[in-house]
């Protein structure tokens, strides 16, 4: 099962051209994924159509992961980004459900250590990125550098990249630009980077907040930080619009999935990667026919046993 081209068309912002992520919607797409008999349907019809789907996109994701690590040829590097509550963890879990853990490892990002913050700032990732056959999650990334550092400038501070006074956009310009070389470079040697923002409101935000908070289960996940930076939310718009806008390139696109319904941002997140593998034209190993008479002998050994 593969997703519709004209929704990946749709998500994609189109290298070049403005992200506008104020105009693109939180809760839907324009096009229709669902089917024709579900589109005027309640939104339960539409929540069992998108879990159908995302448990296709496992199985594909399965299917897809052997493979990629029989080929060998090819790596898989998947970028998560978003606002706080998004639902990137819980995107991870479900959509990776079927992967064999011994070829995908999650990487997550926090407040940089003192020895990260003695490198440059693609360093701490760089180290951990996928081998040739295998994928790599990164919840968060090198993009906390031109995201979270652009909100609070002040945490510049503490690197060996202090900037003289009113030169700051010359500094995310050149980041930019690094990062769009950092990535060219991994594209050309076969390490396919698949970027996904999930997009979601302040107000759904707000509510998964307060359901964090009257879920016992669940308040470890809330951090008074959480609302802290929720105070700074249009500037992280702001700076999320300049970010895509300048590094979603022809190797490494960016996809914007609308994340208020998470049955939704999952299966189109399932959907994404699955295309994106797909566009690898990964080949199953041949065995060469000197090997097949060994198999074949092998074969008639085991067969012979008592």
């Amino acid at each position: 099962m593969k997703l519709n081209e004209e929704i990946l068309d749709e998500l994609r912002v189109e290298p070049g051209k403005r992200a506008k992520i104020s105009s693109r919607s939180t809760t839907e797409t324009r096009t229709d994924w669902f089917g024709q008999e579900t589109k005027a349907a309640s939104g339960v019809a539409r929540k069992k159509v998108a879990e159908e789907d995302l448990s296709s996109y496992v199985d594909e994701l399965s299917r897809a992961q052997d493979l990629l690590w029989a080929d060998g040829s090819h790596a898989l590097l998947i970028v998560l980004q978003a606002m706080d509550a998004a639902g990137k963890d819980g995107t991870i879990k479900h959509v990776m459900s079927g992967v064999n853990p011994q070829g995908c490892r999650v990487e997550s990002f926090k407040q940089p250590s003192t020895e990260e913050l003695n490198h440059d700032f693609l360093w701490r990732c760089t180290k951990v990125l996928p081998s040739l056959g295998s994928i790599s999650i990164f919840n968060r990334s090198y993009y906390e550098d031109v995201l979270v550092v652009r909100v609070h400038p002040d945490l510049l501070d503490k690197t060996h990249e202090v900037p003289k006074k009113g030169s700051l956009s010359t500094l995310w310009e050149k980041r930019f630009e690094d990062i769009n070389n950092f990535e060219h470079h991994l594209h050309r040697n076969n390490t396919r980077v698949v970027k996904i923002f999930l997009h979601i409101s302040r107000d759904e935000q707000k509510k998964r907040f307060l359901k964090r908070l009257d879920d016992p289960a669940k308040r470890w996940k809330f951090s008074p930080n959480d609302l802290a930076e929720r105070q700074h939310w249009d500037e992280y718009q702001k700076a999320y619009e300049e970010t895509l806008t300048a590094t979603s390139t022809a190797w490494a696109p960016w996809y914007v999935v609308p994340a208020d319904h998470k049955y939704a941002l999952r299966a189109l997140v399932g959907g994404i990667i699955v295309s994106e593998i797909d566009r690898l034209d990964l080949k199953s190993p041949k065995v060469a026919p000197e090997k097949l008479t060994l198999l074949d002998e092998a074969k008639k050994q085991l067969l012979a046993e008592k």
